[in-house]
């Protein structure tokens, strides 16, 4: 009994999604054999890979990649073009490895190639048969070539699927990338202190050196970290980002080395580690002031050694990294007080760069302003605003205790909020007019004012204590909303969260008030 082409077709031929086509292309040609084990595998550079497979254990096959240097039945097919039978285990061609996890195995393969409309074969496709007496496949000659022949049509459609899939992917990571190109962020200014960075950045992406940001928050420390790996040679590599504050000290070790399954309760299977995954590239370690000691002597190791050990693990792994650090904590303060090593302050601090806060680069505020305006406005698509001279001098004249993200916040407030088409001083909030009016106050109404502060409040007080007083202000000023407290303090949540964790302020998420 001939098999049916129309059958055939129809079991597949109204499907557009490559993934679905290919599986149910390759169940169509299991169900005509009566067997219930198969695979598709294409040609890719140096390896012949995987692409689908059905069966029991069928999630160990799928995505495997046999190296062309090494003999396989798939291979033998795809290079020589014809099919073959073969008895796994007395062909030298069958890539034995491949079956060593499998509880089942083969004891009968059919391997049929693929070919594309010029003849030339791009893959091949496995029918195989797991009984013991290797009874299911039927080997009729005149079976066999019915059933090539059903595989030569199906595997036209199948190679316009895996084609324009690609093609789609292609316009898809090319999107990406654009969007990527236009919503990039640049380094912006015109002082002195900028441009000294700037000279640092480029001097320190030649070089595989550990580099260590120090500035306050918001000044852009993970800003420059990116800038430093696309100027690297290490540009085309990943760059992976670590805040050391913002999760827990086991998790984070985890995150860091990776892990082996069955390293801890629910380590189901092994999981590779930033360090690992980041291997040829770069690692920027934000707040890494904030690491717990114990996990600081694992990383002097990843610095001293090129070396990571993933938790459960016996062996180590060598790993090419480039590695970033970043803190607004003062180091040398935290190496001699014991919270901070000595010998991984003096590895990280290889070549430092400590970034100015805005308010002692002001000459810099302009341009910031219309970078972000511009950004901002494309973002959400409303019109560029303009800002009036007064109330440019007013955002010159303050402080910006949170830095270039707090001007970046406030440009995004300012398009929202204002409807004209020109930004006055009176659409700036309360806290920046009245700093400016204070500013312009005359000298002798100011030094009224001083002799009625409390000085001594401050006389009997660590900066400890005033640093967790001010912190439990603003957080019983918005009823424990921990993300509004810190956007008040002129901080991301993060750092803040690692603030509060030190002056042992541990009521974060109480009730509902923690967002």
């Amino acid at each position: 009994m001939q098999p049916k082409p129309i059958h055939f077709l129809k079991a597949f031929s109204s499907e557009l999604d490559p993934v679905r086509l290919q599986y149910k292309f390759l169940l169509a040609l299991l169900k005509l054999q009566n067997v219930e084990r198969g695979s598709i595998w294409v040609k890719r550079d140096d390896a012949y890979v995987c692409i689908e497979a059905a069966g029991v254990q069928s999630e160990n096959i799928k995505g495997t990649a046999i190296s062309i240097s090494h003999p396989s039945i798939v291979g033998w097919v795809i290079e020589n073009g014809q099919m073959t039978i073969s008895d796994p285990r007395e062909d030298p061609r069958h890539y034995h490895e491949l079956e060593e996890k499998l509880a089942v195995k083969s004891s009968l393969i059919l391997c049929f190639p693929l070919f594309l409309r010029n003849d030339k074969v791009y893959g091949a496709v496995q029918i195989i048969d797991t009984t013991p007496g290797k009874t299911r496949i039927n080997l009729d000659q005149t079976y066999l070539s019915h059933i090539q022949d059903l595989i030569n049509i199906g595997s036209i459609a199948l190679s316009n699927a895996l084609l324009f899939d690609e093609q789609r992917k292609e316009t898809q990571s090319l999107r990406l990338a654009l969007e990527q190109i236009r919503q990039e962020d640049k380094l912006v200014g015109q002082s002195s202190a900028f441009h000294t960075c700037m000279g640092l950045i480029q001097s320190y992406a030649r070089t595989d050196y550990p580099v260590l940001i120090l500035g306050e928050s918001g000044t852009g420390k993970e800003l420059i970290a990116r800038h430093i790996h696309q100027m690297s040679p290490r540009r085309e590599r990943p760059l992976w980002t670590q805040n050391c504050s913002a999760i827990p000290e086991t998790l984070l070790e985890s995150e860091l080395f990776g892990y082996k399954k069955g390293a801890f309760s629910g380590a189901s299977k092994d999981k590779a580690g930033l360090f690992e995954a980041a291997d040829g590239g770069t690692v920027f370690l934000d707040e890494i002031g904030d690491m717990p000691l114990n996990l600081q002597a694992r990383i002097l190791r990843v610095i001293q050694n090129s070396e990571i050990k993933p938790l459960g693990d016996t062996q180590v792994k060598k790993v090419d990294l480039k590695i970033i650090s970043a803190t607004n904590r003062n180091l040398q303060e935290l190496v001699e007080t014991g919270a901070f090593r000595k010998d991984l302050f003096y590895r990280l601090s290889v070549l430092p760069l400590s970034i100015p806060p805005l308010r002692e680069r002001k000459e810099d505020i302009p341009f910031l302003l219309t970078h972000f305006m511009k950004k901002e406005a494309v973002d959400i698509d409303v019109p560029l605003k303009k800002i009036n001279a007064e109330t440019l001098q007013a955002l010159i004249a303050y402080d910006w205790p949170g830095n270039v993200r707090e001007l970046e916040n406030l440009v995004r407030y300012l398009l929202v909020v204002t409807d004209q088409d020109q930004i006055v001083l009176g659409d700036l909030p309360a806290y920046i007019i009245n700093r400016r009016r204070m500013d312009t106050t005359p000298l002798a109404v100011l030094a009224g004012k001083e002799a009625m502060r409390p000085h001594d409040a401050f006389s009997e007080r660590t900066w400890h204590q005033m640093e967790k007083d001010y912190a439990l202000h603003l957080l019983h000023k918005n009823k424990w909303n921990v993300s509004k407290s810190a956007a008040e303090a002129g901080l991301n949540r993060s750092t803040f969260v690692s603030r509060l964790r030190r002056l042992g302020i541990a009521r974060l998420n109480s009730d509902n008030h923690g967002e």
